[in-house]
């Protein structure tokens, strides 16, 4: 079969696009669609023909179907991410096929799109694709990470690639360790920084209300709803919906998620019809996803929609050479541009220190610090840093700390962090931390946590 070629205007005033399915309605359906838009398509119906129109011109957009004649559409995105790196690739496939579409993710695709083609989100997402070329290259945005670890280099790396891209990502790591913010750059780097970036902690939200958070509501659906509301999928239309500590969501609305991330439609409670939406999902949790799925706390078949790329973040103990520029930050954040300086000991301390609650504690300390030193100098004991955790515990135990006193500190820094991640809520920090409420309670007593 011949490169088919749409001749309606000169090739060079247009951008173009390179459509590969063997199947001559759908070519033609989205040649015009695209032709409507003042883009010009080169069709191809296999394979080859493909791998023959990309040697012989340059495009700025790809869109395959997944099964061709003589291959897959996989093969097609695996050359272009090989060959022509910055040409978006987008797949097409059949209906309710999720696992195609992961596999194209997974792949270096772009996008999907589920057959039926909707022409809404055809062009939706040629739009999205072709403004990856007004991105540029890495700004001051991305330097926002700071540090010039290995770590840290591997990651602001890996969020440039993340960011052409439309899969759904996850990023692990610990509490503090920089998931919004990296979550935050994503969008920022990605053709979505136009439209809204709506970040939702998944562990604040009660139970009986979340299908009406996530999904909007129309008047009169309940008591209370007096007037038609949008969700948070409707908020980050044209965006990014971030979803932080996503393992707290209940399994019933694991199911809810599902469907509205594979389908790309939401039905808002109380409505019979559901609506598309165009939205990028990054989730993000300090546990351990798998272990969730293993003990049957986290659908797998959610994970394995959600964890189509997933970015580490590293903790603050594996990239101690970054916490001299990051004291640096902080204290020009803090304190404008006449920031105390650190002492030797000072600094010291700091790099031997465990950081359990990685670059945010490092942050709480150097804000206590500055309000308690002299001289503007910051020095050793302004941090308050207890000499125990610094470093190895000496031979001889704990100090003057016994075991009691270290875990009841333990526990009480671990639901103050919580406490804090669920804006007070203490139905949600126990949650969050995996016990009933009446434990939560009796333990804010005992500690004295008020």
């Amino acid at each position: 079969m011949p490169v088919v070629r749409s001749e309606r205007r000169p090739r060079s005033e247009l951008n173009r696009v390179l459509v590969v399915d063997d199947e001559a309605d759908i070519r033609e359906l989205i040649d015009l669609t695209l032709s409507r838009m003042g883009l010009a398509a080169e069709c191809a119906g296999t394979v080859a023909e493909a791998r023959a129109a990309l040697s012989a011109g340059d495009f700025q957009l790809c869109l395959t179907d997944m099964r061709l004649p003589d291959g897959e559409g996989l093969d097609i995105v695996r050359l272009i991410g090989e060959r022509y790196p910055e040409v978006p690739v987008a797949v097409i496939t059949a209906f309710g096929s999720a696992e195609n579409a992961v596999a194209a993710l997974k792949a270096g695709a772009f996008d999907y799109l589920a057959k039926p083609v909707g022409l809404d989100q055809l062009r939706t997402l040629v739009k999205s694709a072709l403004s990856l070329s007004e991105v540029g290259g890495e700004n001051d945005a991305s330097r926002a990470l700071t540090g010039d670890s290995a770590g840290m280099q591997q990651v602001r790396a890996l969020i440039e690639k993340m960011a052409r891209s439309q899969a759904p990502i996850y990023i692990s790591g610990e509490s503090g360790s920089g998931k919004e913010l990296a979550a935050r750059l994503i969008h920022q780097r990605s053709s979505r920084a136009g439209g809204p970036f709506v970040p939702v902690n998944c562990g604040a939200i009660p139970e009986n209300l979340m299908e009406s958070e996530f999904f909007g509501y129309r008047k009169g659906a309940f008591t209370g709803a007096d007037a038609d509301r949008d969700g948070f999928f409707q908020a980050a239309s044209g965006g990014t919906l971030f979803l932080d500590e996503v393992a707290d969501l209940p399994l019933a609305m694991q199911v809810k998620l599902l469907r509205a991330i594979q389908e790309k439609r939401v039905r808002k409670v109380g409505c019979v019809t559901e609506a598309p939406v165009d939205l990028r999902i990054i989730c993000a949790t300090h546990r351990n996803l798998r272990d969730c799925v293993d003990k049957g706390s986290f659908r797998q078949d959610l994970y394995y929609r959600l964890n189509v790329i997933e970015l580490r973040m590293p903790p603050l103990r594996e990239r101690r050479e970054d916490i001299a520029p990051l004291v640096e930050t902080i204290l020009h954040k803090l304190c404008g541009d006449a920031p105390p300086r650190l002492s030797a000991e000072a600094l010291a301390a700091l790099e031997r220190y465990p950081f359990p609650g990685n670059v945010r504690e490092l942050e709480n300390v150097l804000e206590r610090a500055t309000a308690l030193c002299a001289d503007d100098c910051i020095e050793a004991a302004d941090l308050q840093i207890e000499p125990e955790s610094c470093g190895d515990a000496p031979a001889g135990g704990w100090g003057s700390e016994t075991l009691d006193d270290y875990l009841n500190r333990i526990e009480r820094q671990a639901i103050l962090d919580a406490l804090q991640k669920t804006d007070g809520n203490r139905t949600a920090a126990a949650r969050l931390l995996g016990v009933t409420f009446r434990s939560m309670r009796y333990r804010l007593e005992r500690l004295g946590i008020e």
